[in-house]
């Protein structure tokens, strides 16, 4: 058992080495079991000082501050103090620190340069605040003024956001009572000063607790609910903004980055959590709420309210809401738009409440939990029976969450009748809720058997009989939804031949039909959802150009509800789905035992899937879905980005359509696609991300700091559950990229890339191990890349040298470069090249034979860094063929191998100046004895 001294010294040795995170690692070990306080002051001090190194400036100030508790005139640690303080913004502390160290140390330089800067930023911190304080002053008179011209206040306004942005100017705003002048702006019925105030006030709370706290209590969430349930989309939309950044304030407060700006020790902010809460669950039911701040109260609560992670154990806040608002969520759920007096709702907000419901549920831990959520819903369809419309509705939106609660309020008595008997009525909003309520149902397995027996004849005599395209519309959706139980399987015909092909028809001329409501077009693209699992479906759709337009249309309109619908169309049209190859000898016994076989359909084939491809791409699909990607709304459900990752996928399978995805902004739209989707929607896009990045300038494709954001889901990967073409693909990106830039080589060794590239340089697949000495061969060009090779317990060094003699010239290439280059860079390695392997000098004579120019270049440059590093290196290699091969390169005349030549040229004159072969006047080169 080690103790606290032996461990810290430990500790001394890793940080001297430069390995602060064992060093930290050690001096936190030895603080659990240190019982002496002195001992236990000098350990926080070193661990400061580990901090320090790694940045994380609130840690380091708090060790420092402890080992200060104990001695007062420990001056490294207040130096320490000092340093961490500095990079905290908080100066004032910082100087006072950095004075007391000078005057314990007079002499000391460190702390006389640390006093310097300090004194010189807290001066440029007054200059700059009195210079905002006196812009900030000129904004607000201007917008007290009530007789200055309205451009001139609205220019004020907009400067008064500007400044809010800086951390300075957002101060200065806050202490100047900006807050009081900013709710005078937000009751001023002018929206662009509504505007203006809103996003002054997202810049004041960004990232800061203390002040948000202040501005939530003061000026209160009742208004700001009353703007965010306004008439006007963008102030609703600008006011849902502000409430999510407040909550990030409140919610991300504690983290080490934030608390740096923000100084003061703050109180748990839960109880303005839970009012923040509690006003956005009574802003649901209110009727004098428009139906946009409806949909962003929804979409707050679904951000906010269930754990970002299962991992976390508290899921306190979701039953608080169950409790407080289920009732509510419900009544919002049950409302019939056309029926009047309920509250308004946009064609977005039954989806919204679905997605709700489902979050809520899934956050729930224990059976008694869902047994509770279950019977809170069944009292509230039982209590809403007189009206059956309410109650249908309310069980077609549990239906689309949390099918489970669904399923169970569609069994409770007089459910089902309602439905059959209200399919018969005579009103047709009463028709359109029966058969949407029938649709969501066929969907789930477990009913689907029992609709099928009374559904079906129902829907057909609808889609037959209806005079009402509305109600056709969607019996047809029921009956595509009960008719492709056979999946994509050729052989499952549900209808009779050639029935899908004129139902798709009808469901494209629906979706082309301008006259009919959004609502209902929507529904042709859920038919065509479900109808193209048939090739021939596919094939007559990406043919009728019209059509797609109309759809891609939808997908950019206003109602979000459509995005899974176009998804899922696309992921059918572009094959892009998961399909199980079955082994053909289970094929051929299931043949034999007469079971059923699922076939494939022929126009399934690669070359049809292209076709289509093209066709997509040249109809405007990419911009589509660049569009559906920036929706922010709760519809955008990881599911559908998965669809959305899979059809980008499809679309850069050929290289020559990659161009045209990455100019139409597919690229950036994969970004997000990365780390909010599904996990295998996950690995989608990123696969999208190699593809793109191996073939594109990853810098044009990626503009700006995007480019950085590539690296992590290119290493994610290159993990043994993606297949090796997934592998080799992120290979070859992540070499592209690694040969651009430091900062970027920087990244990749930052996200733990380089122990597994090494990994895959073991890989039987040639290509594999070729792509992967490539991307180490960029890497190397980096200090910390090339320092790994000098370690002598590895048998990195030895990989490149017997690389360098392999049959695979794609693998010599990248492994002799890289040998080139290390050999080059480190002198050093070249003596423990002949220890690596007795083939040594045959590997590289072999490499100066090389067929290819590029294997003779880097033969040569090898061999002349061997001979520059070491006169017995030099011996060796002269005294075999290698002296004869580098003659005859040296006297080329082939411009084209100037660079061979040079170097061969180079390592006879080095053989020359050691006088192990001299020089004749004929330019032959001859040994000496």
């Amino acid at each position: 058992q080690r103790d606290s001294s032996t461990l810290r010294e430990e500790g001394n040795n890793h940080f001297k080495a430069g390995d602060v995170q064992q060093a930290l690692s050690c001096y936190t070990k030895a603080l659990k079991i240190s019982d002496c306080q002195s001992e236990s002051a000098v350990l926080y001090r070193n661990r400061a000082a580990c901090y320090l190194k790694l940045e994380d400036h609130t840690k380091a100030e708090a060790d420092a501050t402890k080992a200060l508790d104990v001695d007062q005139g420990d001056v490294k640690a207040r130096f320490r103090r000092a340093q961490a303080l500095q990079k905290l913004g908080r100066l004032d502390q910082a100087f006072t620190d950095a004075q007391k160290c000078a005057q314990l140390e007079p002499k000391n330089k460190a702390f006389q340069d640390l006093l310097r800067q300090l004194g010189a930023q807290i001066q440029q911190k007054v200059a700059q605040l009195s210079s905002t304080d006196s812009r900030v002053q000129q904004m607000f008179k201007l917008l007290l003024d009530s007789s200055a011209p309205i451009s001139d206040r609205q220019k004020a306004a907009q400067n008064l956001v500007v400044l809010s942005r800086e951390d300075a100017g957002a101060e200065q705003i806050f202490r100047n009572d900006g807050v009081k002048l900013l709710q005078n702006l937000l009751d001023s019925q002018q929206e662009d000063l509504i505007l203006s105030a809103l996003r002054t006030l997202v810049g004041l709370c960004t990232g800061h607790q203390s002040r948000t706290m202040a501005i939530v209590n003061e000026v209160g969430m009742d208004r700001l609910c009353g703007v965010m349930g306004s008439a006007a989309s963008t102030v609703s939309l600008s006011a849902c903004h502000l409430i999510q950044v407040m909550f990030e304030a409140l919610t991300e407060g504690m983290k080490k980055e934030i608390r740096g700006k923000d100084e003061a020790i703050l109180p748990e902010p839960s109880r303005e959590l839970r009012s923040m809460l509690r006003h956005l669950i009574d802003m649901l039911p209110a009727s004098s709420v428009s139906g946009a701040g409806r949909d962003s109260a929804i979409n707050l609560l679904v951000k906010q309210v269930p754990r970002k992670s299962l991992k976390n154990p508290d899921n306190s806040l979701t039953l608080w809401v169950i409790d407080q608002g289920l009732k509510k969520i419900l009544e919002v759920a049950g409302t019939v738009p056309e029926v009047k007096g309920g509250p308004l709702l946009t064609d977005n907000t039954p989806m919204s409440c679905s997605v709700l419901l489902n979050k809520l549920y899934d956050d729930l831990k224990s059976d008694k939990e869902r047994e509770n959520f279950n019977k809170l819903c069944e009292e509230y369809v039982h209590s809403d029976m007189e009206s059956k419309l309410r109650a249908i509705q309310t069980v077609s939106v549990l239906l689309q969450g949390p099918s489970d609660v669904g399923n169970r309020t569609l069994e409770l008595s007089g459910i089902m009748d309602a439905v059959i008997s209200l399919c018969a009525a005579e009103n047709i909003t009463h028709q359109q809720v029966a058969v949407e309520a029938l649709i969501h149902a066929a969907g789930k397995a477990k009913r689907a058997s029992f609709i099928t027996a009374n559904g079906v004849a129902l829907l057909k005599d609808l889609y037959k009989k209806s005079e009402n395209d509305r109600i056709r519309v969607r019996a047809l959706v029921g009956l595509c939804k009960l008719g492709s139980a056979g999946g994509t399987d050729f052989s499952m015909k549900q209808f009779a031949e050639g029935s899908t092909l004129k139902l798709a028809k009808q469901c494209r001329k629906w979706l082309c039909n301008e006259a009919l409501p959004l609502t209902s077009r929507r529904w042709a693209i859920e038919g065509l959802a479900y109808l193209t699992l048939d090739a021939d479906v596919k094939e007559d759709l990406v043919e009728d150009k019209k059509a797609l337009q109309a759809m891609f249309e939808l997908a950019k309109s206003e109602d979000k509800t459509v995005l899974y619908a176009v998804g899922s169309t696309l992921v059918n049209c572009t094959n892009s789905y998961d399909v199980e190859k079955p082994d053909p000898q289970m094929v051929e016994l299931a043949k034999y035992a007469k079971q059923h076989v699922p076939e494939e359909h022929p126009k399934d084939a690669r070359s049809f899937v292209e076709k289509r491809v093209v066709k997509l791409l040249e109809a405007g699909v990419v911009s589509a879905l660049v569009c559906m990607v920036k929706q922010e709304s709760p519809a955008l459900t990881e599911a559908c980005r998965e669809c959305i990752a899979r059809v980008i996928l499809a679309l850069v399978e050929r290289q020559e359509d990659r161009g045209l995805v990455v100019a139409q902004g597919g690229g950036k739209a994969l970004l997000p696609l990365v780390s909010e989707s599904t996990d295998r929607g996950k690995i989608k896009a990123a696969q999208a991300l190699a593809k793109i990045t191996i073939t594109s300038n990853p810098e044009i494709a990626f503009p700006g700091e995007r480019v950085y954001e590539v690296v992590r889901p290119l290493v994610s990967l290159l993990a043994l559950d993606c297949t090796m073409l997934q592998n080799f693909e992120a290979l070859m990106a992540l070499t592209n990229l690694a040969g651009i830039s430091e900062r970027l080589r920087q990244k990749i060794i930052k996200e733990k890339a380089v122990p597994k590239i090494e990994g895959y340089m073991f890989e039987e697949h040639d290509m594999v191990r070729a792509a992967a000495t490539e991307c180490m061969c960029n890497l190397a060009l980096s200090t910390e890349v090339q320092k790994c090779y000098l370690a002598t317990d590895s048998d990195r060094l030895k990989l490149l040298v017997l690389y360098s003699g392999e049959d695979d010239e794609r693998l010599r290439k990248a492994a002799s470069g890289t040998l080139a280059m290390l050999t080059g860079e480190m002198p050093e390695l070249c003596t423990r090249i002949p220890d690596t392997t007795s083939h040594w000098l045959e590997i590289f004579q072999a490499l100066l034979l090389g067929e290819s120019q590029d294997l003779r270049h880097r033969g040569a440059v090898i061999v002349m860094n061997l001979m520059q590093a070491d006169k017995s290196l030099a011996e060796k290699l002269m005294e075999s063929e290698a002296l004869e091969i580098l003659s005859v390169l040296a006297k080329g005349d082939d411009p084209k191998q100037a660079s061979i030549q040079k170097a061969a040229q180079r390592c006879l004159d080095l053989a020359t100046e050691y006088g192990l072969i001299r020089s004749n006047e004929d330019g032959v080169n001859g040994k000496t004895m």
